[in-house]
């Protein structure tokens, strides 16, 4: 990732993908799945369904609990704003209609196998993050340009385990 100078206000993203030599729908079944990101993310400890979910929908609530070295133990709630199977399935954290961030999976078909993009969106409405930009506003770029950082590094993580798991079972 290249430095793109930009503040929370331009809500910034990131993006990674990888080919897995595996079907659309193999994948799909294991990253619909919000169980498995606690078992890859270095920071997301924990997910509960909530108001009586048992899977995702949109509309869906989860409650996902994480901790970071630097920003403490948080816990917010999720709702699951896109899924269409077996293409994307994307949630937003906090209220979705102003979210603090929007996480989502992409699958698309690709020769025998399938591109798995995952991608992520800070704000617009405020985060763990703006705390950290309040107390040092002359250093909002850089502290934007490495969590952006820390997001595609554990998404790049994320993916390949993914597609670890999924080719080991073939």
């Amino acid at each position: 990732m290249e430095w793109t100078g930009q503040v929370y206000a331009d809500i910034p993203t990131v993006a990674v993908e990888t080919y897995i030599a595996a079907p659309p729908r193999r994948v799909w079944d294991l990253v619909s799945d919000i169980g498995l990101m606690p078992r890859l993310s270095a920071e997301l400890r924990s997910v509960e369904w909530l108001d009586g979910a048992t899977g995702p929908a949109v509309g869906a609530r989860f409650t996902g609990r994480s901790a970071h070295e630097s920003l403490g133990s948080w816990e917010t709630t999720s709702t699951i704003v896109e899924y269409v199977a077996p293409q994307r399935f994307a949630w937003a954290v906090g209220d979705p209609e102003n979210p603090s961030s929007i996480w989502r999976f992409s699958i698309s078909p690709k020769d025998e196998g399938s591109v798995l993009e995952q991608w992520t969106q800070m704000g617009p409405a405020r985060s763990g993050l703006s705390l950290a930009i309040d107390a040092m506003p002359d250093k909002e770029q850089k502290i934007v340009f490495v969590r952006l950082r820390e997001f595609e590094t554990g998404m790049r993580g994320n993916l390949a385990e993914i597609k670890s798991l999924l080719e080991r079972e073939r």
